[in-house]
């Protein structure tokens, strides 16, 4: 697809999970490689782009589950944003509630790993927005 034929409002859509521990206050982030879409792309959160069929935080459950083999609750939306390497990549955030199973790499994840809120910043090597940091800050 030409992105440049729209003049605004098409963008490729991705939920992701800020799968959060409120026991160890501790989130999960996973390691992919050899990402096709953002060649920086090293460490994210898990999730995915959502289909047309149900809510998105159906397909957020999904994904978390697929990438990580762990259930979780969505509760809420906490950060939407566009990203300066690829601005018609649109991601909206959500804060999941851990709930149960046994963190282990699936789908696109070669690791994962449990981190500090305030960790996660040192092992991402594309953009987070300052809003979305200062939000982390406060899981801690």
């Amino acid at each position: 697809m030409d992105w440049a034929q729209f003049e605004k409002g098409v963008f490729l859509v991705n939920v992701l999970g800020i799968v959060y521990d409120s026991r160890t206050r501790l989130i999960l982030i996973g390691r992919r490689e050899n990402d096709s879409y953002l060649k920086d792309l090293s460490w994210s959160f898990p999730g995915g782009r959502p289909a047309y069929q149900e809510d998105l935080d159906f397909y957020l459950k999904e994904q978390v589950k697929t990438k990580t083999d762990l259930e979780v609750e969505v509760k809420n939306i906490v950060f939407a944003k566009t990203y300066p390497e690829k601005r018609e990549f649109l991601s909206i955030y959500y804060l999941c509630e851990f709930i149960g199973g046994e963190a282990k790499a699936g789908e696109k994840f070669v690791e994962i790993k449990w981190v500090k809120p305030t960790e996660v910043q040192s092992y991402f090597t594309t953009s987070l927005h300052r809003t979305l940091l200062e939000y982390l800050k406060t899981l801690e």
